[in-house]
């Protein structure tokens, strides 16, 4: 009775870490050295504690521990990692404790990745995604993002909508650490769709943007080029660009705002060699006493050569743009009916 309880203890199988100190112990000093070099300390002091305290260890034991370490290498020669592969390797080998520390530091990286890659997603994209998936999916996606990602995206939002996701953010209560890993993958994967999906759209508005930099008459040459060529992309553009001509058609409110921040001498020169009527709708949008100071210098001024007027005009239609993108004023939201074609 007590051989065959002796030949059943025997014969179990090693595990954890008196595994890795009986593989060790077998392969010999030199390569047990080599390998051990790839330990940290603490796996050492754990490793040679369990050398010092372990019970004699039988032939067949080493040899079901070499059997299985070789099984898992080979079924292992493509292998992809992840948290859990993670922390079944640890078991065993580290205490609970200092398993734990480790794997909240895998996890916490692998999480932080992921809401850096999306916080540098478009906040139109975002709001997009958010807008169609439950307001407590909103709520957390916001409340991971970076803080100015997520503020431009509630910018995006309803008004009823905006309220009621800071409401649940406000509310949110700690998530079961693997139920956010699921629901952070499904995500992003998500995101990667999306922004698959909305790849187009992005690519045109940064052209649009290069276009908008470019002089007037670059500005049209690449239009008729691209007309000609891939018209439904020289379509699509056209109606993103802003130009000088555009000014008129921002509602006077926008205008305003616009002219408040545009030195005197800037608009006169802008001003020049306009026909009456695009004149009057800007000068519309500039208080009573600032326009009689304009409409005297337009008036009694010498002519100004066309490189001045057109830096003038750009200089304005830049600030425009830098405006609208900090959201002070919002472009080709329709103001008047009647646009001014030059």
């Amino acid at each position: 009775m007590a051989a065959a309880a002796t030949r059943s203890v025997s014969n179990r199988p090693l595990h954890g870490i008196d595994r890795v100190a009986a593989l060790l112990m077998t392969m010999g000093k030199p390569a047990a050295a080599r390998l051990m070099k790839h330990f940290e300390p603490e796996e050492i002091r754990l490793i040679t504690r369990t050398i010092a305290e372990m019970r004699p260890v039988t032939t067949s034991q080493v040899e079901m521990a070499i059997e299985e370490f070789a099984t898992q290498f080979v079924a292992g020669a493509n292998v992809g990692g992840s948290a859990s592969d993670v922390e079944r390797l640890l078991a065993g080998v580290l205490p609970p404790d200092q398993i734990s520390e480790i794997m909240n530091d895998v996890l916490g990286a692998a999480n932080h990745s992921i809401w850096d890659r999306i916080s540098g997603v478009s906040e139109g994209t975002i709001a997009t995604y958010i807008m169609k998936e439950h307001p407590q999916i909103a709520a957390l996606v916001l409340s991971k993002v970076k803080p100015a990602c997520a503020a431009k995206v509630l910018s995006h939002l309803p008004e009823d909508m905006r309220n009621g996701v800071m409401r649940r953010m406000l509310a949110f209560k700690p998530i079961v650490d693997e139920t956010m890993r699921i629901i952070e993958s499904t995500i992003h994967e998500d995101f990667m769709v999306n922004l698959a999906r909305n790849a187009g759209a992005d690519t045109h508005a940064r052209i649009a943007d290069i276009i908008n930099k470019m002089e007037r008459n670059d500005m049209e040459n690449v239009l008729n080029s691209l007309s000609s060529t891939r018209p439904k992309s020289a379509e699509i553009l056209k109606g993103l660009l802003f130009t000088f001509d555009d000014i008129i058609n921002l509602p006077p409110r926008a205008r305003t705002s616009l002219f408040d921040q545009v030195p005197n001498d800037k608009t006169v020169l802008a001003l020049k060699g306009t026909d009456a009527e695009f004149r009057e709708i800007i000068l519309q949008s500039l208080g009573s006493r600032v326009r009689r100071m304009v409409e005297q210098e337009l008036s009694s001024s010498e002519p100004a050569s066309a490189r001045d007027v057109a830096e003038a005009r750009r200089a304005i239609t830049d600030l425009a743009l830098e405006m609208a993108g900090r959201g002070e004023i919002e472009l080709n939201s329709g103001g008047e009916e009647d646009a001014y074609v030059r």
